[in-house]
C-alpha cells in the first residue's frame, strides 16, 4: 500500500489538498482495507476520520504545503488504515518546488 501511495504520478493527480486523492491511492494499491476506518492527515491537519471527510481550513492546508516545503521540502501525509499491528513509512520524490508552489496557491 505504501508503494502505491508514494507513486509520483498519483501524488501529482490532485491539484489541491483534499481527501479524495489519498483515498484513491489506497484503493489503487489493491490491498483490502476497511474504508470506514481510514484516517488521513496532511501534517497536523485532519482531512478524514473514520472514513468521513472533515471540514478543514483550506488556507491552513495551503500554508502547510508552502511553508513546510520552503523549510525542508518534506510534506507529511499520514494514512491510518485501522487498528492492525502494521506500520510503515514511504518516501516519494516528485514534489518539485514549482509543483508544490502551484498546489499551495490553488483553491477551488
Amino acid at each position: 500500500m505504501l508503494r502505491a501511495c508514494a507513486k509520483p504520478d498519483l501524488a501529482c493527480a490532485s491539484p489541491h489538498a483534499d481527501t479524495g486523492s489519498p483515498c484513491a491511492w489506497c484503493r489503487y494499491a489493491g490491498v483490502p482495507f476497511d474504508a470506514d476506518a481510514l484516517d488521513i492527515r496532511l501534517g497536523p491537519i485532519g482531512l478524514m476520520t473514520a472514513g468521513q471527510p472533515l471540514e478543514f481550513d483550506a488556507k491552513a492546508a495551503s500554508a502547510y504545503l508552502k511553508d513546510t516545503t520552503a523549510v525542508h521540502g518534506t510534506v507529511h501525509i499520514n494514512l491510518r488504515l485501522g487498528d492492525g499491528p502494521g506500520a510503515g513509512v514511504a518516501w516519494g520524490c516528485d514534489l518539485s518546488y514549482d509543483y508544490v508552489k502551484i498546489n499551495a496557491e490553488y483553491t477551488t
